[in-house]
């Protein structure tokens, strides 16, 4: 993309996406997402109603009366996006491809977490990691990751989730909150997805194409695998054929909703002509 031209793409998403997070998300993501950090503050005396699982054993045996210990919100909290770049991102058939609807929510969600005045950083995966931004603060910051968003070009076409979520568990320290945003053609990942949120707050958000759920009976058609470069051929007039292809979409579905709730991680899926704006925040009104 040139210079020019992306300048202007980022500056119509700044517009978009940071009059959204302004105006809807930032209440919501700060009531989403508050409290996912406590750090130890003092101990008191235990008083009634008080939660057993706070109390301070040391203390109330050195005083042989119970005591808990009393935490509070931390202030900054980090967030980590974990952007799939593989090659089936470029799909899209009706008003827009993955890449763009990943770049608008990445985006909004950039931008809500700098109204809070909290740090963010991006991992760009495709089957390996193809690029880290160490989570900053500031408007400079997240027009750069737009930037990413908009023109980074993958070393890679095909997808290892796996490997992205070992890699965030191992390289980012402090517990914090990632949202992985991907279409999640790909399996095998459910063993790095339970390590991850068991040190992070993890969210998944899902893109798809209308698409890739059936397909309308147009005749002989030539498909082609973004990630393999593989075509197939197929006559999408056979009725058992576009049976098939639609059962395996929901039942793929199926299987993913079942390893996210195993996981404990919270998961929302967005079409591509759908209003992401509701999704994202039904979502975070259901974390508030």
């Amino acid at each position: 993309m040139e210079t020019t031209e992306l300048l202007k793409k980022v500056r119509q998403i700044e517009i978009k996406t940071r009059g959204l997070s302004n105006h809807i998300f930032a209440g919501e993501y700060h009531s989403a997402f508050k409290g996912r950090g406590m750090t130890f503050s003092e101990v008191r005396e235990y008083q009634y109603g008080d939660d057993i699982r706070n109390i301070d054993w040391n203390v109330t045996a050195r005083f042989n009366h119970p005591y808990i210990k009393v935490f509070e919100e931390e202030r900054e909290l980090t967030v980590m996006l974990l952007i799939d770049v593989s090659g089936s991102r470029d799909f899209g058939t009706i008003s827009k491809t993955k890449k763009d609807l990943i770049t608008e929510m990445a985006a909004t969600i950039a931008f809500s977490t700098i109204q809070n005045n909290d740090k963010i950083g991006v991992i760009f995966f495709s089957d390996k990691i193809e690029k880290f931004i160490p989570p900053q603060k500031g408007k400079k910051h997240v027009l750069h990751i737009i930037r990413e968003l908009l023109n980074f070009e993958p070393e890679s076409r095909a997808t290892n989730i796996n490997n992205a979520l070992s890699y965030f568990t191992n390289a980012i320290k402090r517990r914090s909150t990632a949202f992985i945003i991907s279409d999640f053609m790909d399996d095998g990942f459910k063993d790095a997805l339970t390590i991850a949120n068991r040190k992070h707050d993890v969210v998944a958000l899902q893109v798809y194409d209308q698409l890739e759920t059936e397909i309308p009976a147009v005749g002989l058609i030539k498909l082609l695998d973004a990630e393999t470069g593989t075509n197939t051929w197929i006559d999408t007039n056979d009725n058992r054929l576009r049976m098939m292809y639609k059962t395996n979409w929901t039942e793929k579905q199926v299987q993913l909703k079942q390893q996210f709730l195993k996981s404990g991680v919270d998961f929302v899926s967005v079409k591509t002509d759908e209003d992401y704006v509701k999704s994202l925040i039904k979502l975070f009104k259901l974390r508030a």
